[in-house]
């Protein structure tokens, strides 16, 4: 097989008319003969910068520098010479170009940012949302009727009930209105302010939120703000003494509770404070409604503004 040779590698020993091979051609004097095969010339010699071996048809070269040493890399060239090259002009001490070289493929491990996270389905998110909402729920009504039969038989349990009602007045929604404000401009600092809970906050957002319909942002929002509070806030925060220390404990357990799901500690330390919020709000208006009212348009207002801010770029 025709060998593609390397330029200034080979010179033909003995004869009187000397034999130069310049690329993949062979001239005899200024006479082009042909293409080079090396196997036609035994009596070639190599310099020392490469080895030729026969049986495969290949060479390998191995560079060194004067002035730095890189890692020493082994190339396997095995090109085959189309015979109509022949009626190529090449000139003389120049080097021959070849086109439509064989493509090499590169393989690289690169792990892709913050190690990729999961889409999960829109079925699959409104479906757990669901469930999880309806057991909290559940849950929540629960204890708090049973803290009231056992309260009215006389055992010494606090009345879920009577502490924290679903009472809803004028100022309450004043109430609302300023934690909404207050939750969603320093979400909004933090975000642009700790990279941490940035990226918590994306992992988070961008599991749960992506496949999601706009309606069904809704779903999502007031399903777990109402479900969430009714069991800590109404049901929890009562039993521990409804009380600024039961605030905090309850307000703890809400946050830990919120991590997994690509939420790290500093959104589980996001989420206590924004049940201390939210327990403030319900021990000073003894309502369980504007805790609700708070948390959902909290989370609405949340995903809406991710949501606008993911199509804006990519737009």
């Amino acid at each position: 097989m025709p060998l593609l040779t390397l330029d200034a590698c080979w010179a033909q020993a003995g004869g009187t008319s000397p034999t130069r091979f310049i690329g993949a051609s062979v001239f005899k004097g200024e006479e082009f003969i042909g293409l080079n095969d090396a196997t036609k010339h035994f009596h070639a010699t190599c310099c020392r910068a490469c080895r030729v071996s026969m049986s495969r048809g290949s060479v390998r070269c191995s560079l060194k520098r004067s002035r730095y040493r890189r890692p020493q890399k082994s190339v396997d060239l095995d090109l085959k010479v189309d015979q109509s090259s022949s009626n190529t002009n090449v000139t003389d001490g120049s080097s021959s170009t070849v086109e439509n070289a064989p493509s090499i493929d590169v393989s690289s491990n690169s792990s892709s940012m913050n190690s990729t996270t999961s889409i999960s389905s829109r079925s699959t998110v409104l479906q757990a949302c669901t469930v999880t909402s309806g057991l909290m729920v559940a849950l929540g009504a629960i204890i708090r009727e049973a803290s009231h039969v056992a309260f009215m038989e006389g055992l010494p349990v606090i009345d879920c009930t009577k502490e924290i009602s679903f009472g809803f007045e004028t100022w309450h929604l004043e109430l609302v209105t300023g934690l909404v404000i207050l939750i969603s401009s320093c979400r909004y600092l933090l975000l642009r302010t700790w990279p941490d809970f940035a990226e918590s906050s994306e992992a988070a957002n961008w599991q749960v939120l992506t496949s999601l319909e706009p309606v069904d942002y809704l779903v999502v929002s007031f399903l777990p703000g109402i479900s969430e509070e009714l069991l800590f806030r109404g049901t929890l925060l009562p039993l521990t003494g409804n009380n600024w220390t039961s605030v905090l404990l309850v307000a703890a357990l809400f946050g830990i509770l919120h991590l997994g799901s690509g939420r790290k500690f500093s959104f589980a330390i996001w989420a206590t404070f924004v049940g201390l919020m939210y327990g403030s709000a319900t021990v000073v208006s003894s309502s369980i409604v504007v805790p609700m009212l708070s948390h959902s348009l909290n989370n609405l207002v949340g995903g809406m503004i991710w949501r606008y801010s993911k199509s804006e770029s990519l737009r």
